[in-house]
């Protein structure tokens, strides 16, 4: 009970700062798209240093060339972290972007393992899933450990502690599925335009993409250990070629994000082995299901026009974001057939979500409460 009670004092810490955070955000740079990108590393951390070679280099290297081509569009303002070899605090990093009120934030990182494993991998913000990728969030926030006063600065948390790891997904579920967009771009370009080896998208529990207040990212461009894949990160073509992968994701999220929306609104993936039809009402007691066919940076207006003809639209606000749904019952069965009616509409990507008291709950969840 200690222990609850101690990470509830710890997340009600970390809103309060978020929301101090967010009021001061400067809002002068919003005629511009804001772009903060992050060197992993650097000063006295070093990084993985795989096969002799050093990520925090790397890392800065690939981070001012994207930077570089990123500014030639006179509607991005781009921001570093860091632009030479000094050593930021993961706070100081997360602090950059809030304070610049930033539209994006870009880490870049090298990756490592004992075998010679290959590939990249972008993590988006969420409780890992995976005993590998609860490593990865073990290692890259070990970086904590390196500064001075870590337990004032990050008021308890402790890099090797689950618990510690699952509070953080609470305070960027709303950004989550921008950064899923953007996290796809980038693996897509990796794999199709780059040829290169794609592990795909991840979700870690990462503090320096907790702690920003935008669409956030932390790529590793691939593992040092490896020897072929460490050699190639290490030359000056191979840095080029990565980072013309990662400023192609970025401009394309940019058009994403600003394009009129319509039936070009993004929709998250779920598969099909999802959708389960029923025949017999499954009433959950102060539970309301929704379908959740669409989300955008944009405001649409509910109407069926605007919906491929499906009348029983609402929208809510969550952050920056604006969620479009479908449906509204108690009848979790009612709500898989009027999930199946968005699917015949084209709303492929479309999935139910659960409240109770107003609050979200995941689907299982609100199912299990009714089986107790």
């Amino acid at each position: 009970m200690k222990t609850v009670s101690l990470y509830i004092i710890v997340l009600v810490s970390f809103l309060f700062t978020s929301i101090l955070t967010s009021a001061h955000a400067f809002q002068k740079n919003k005629d511009k798209f804001v772009v903060v990108l992050d060197a992993g590393h650097g000063g006295h951390d070093s990084g993985n240093l795989g096969n002799g070679h050093k990520e925090k280099d790397i890392a800065l290297n690939i981070v001012l060339e994207v930077g570089k081509e990123l500014g030639k569009n006179k509607d991005i303002k781009v921001i570093y972290t860091r632009e030479k070899d000094v050593f930021v605090t993961l706070r100081g990093r997360a602090k950059i972007a809030n304070d610049a009120d930033a539209d994006l934030f870009v880490s870049v990182h090298c990756n490592a393992h004992h075998s010679q494993a290959s590939g990249t991998e972008t993590f988006v913000l969420g409780v890992a899933n995976t005993k590998r990728n609860m490593e990865i969030a073990k290692k890259e926030n070990e970086v904590i450990f390196l500064e001075a006063d870590y337990e004032k600065h990050y008021e308890g948390f402790d890099p090797n502690s689950p618990e510690s790891l699952i509070t953080l997904s609470f305070l960027q579920e709303e950004y989550t599925e921008n950064s899923i967009k953007l996290a796809r771009m980038v693996e897509d370009n990796f794999e199709k335009e780059l040829n290169r080896k794609s592990r795909g998208l991840k979700q870690a529990s990462l503090w320096v993409l907790h702690n920003t207040y935008m669409p956030s990212v932390l790529i590793e461009v691939g593992f040092l250990t490896n020897n072929s894949e460490g050699k190639f990160l290490n030359t000056k073509a191979g840095q080029s070629k990565m980072a013309s992968g990662i400023k192609k994701a970025i401009l394309g999220y940019k058009g994403f994000v600003e394009q009129n929306v319509g039936d070009n609104i993004y929709q998250i993936k779920v598969d099909d082995k999802d959708i389960v039809l029923a025949d017999e009402p499954q009433i959950i007691e102060n539970v309301v299901f929704k379908v959740q066919i669409a989300a955008s940076s944009k405001e649409i207006a509910p109407k069926s026009y605007n919906f491929k003809g499906l009348s029983d639209v609402s929208r809510d606000k969550v952050g920056e974001i604006y969620k479009y749904f479908y449906g509204y019952t108690s009848d979790y069965t009612k709500i898989k057939q009027f999930q199946a009616e968005a699917l015949s509409k084209g709303y492929k990507d479309c999935f139910v979500v659960a409240y109770k008291d107003g609050k979200k709950i995941d689907v299982s969840e609100a199912l299990k409460s009714s089986s107790n």
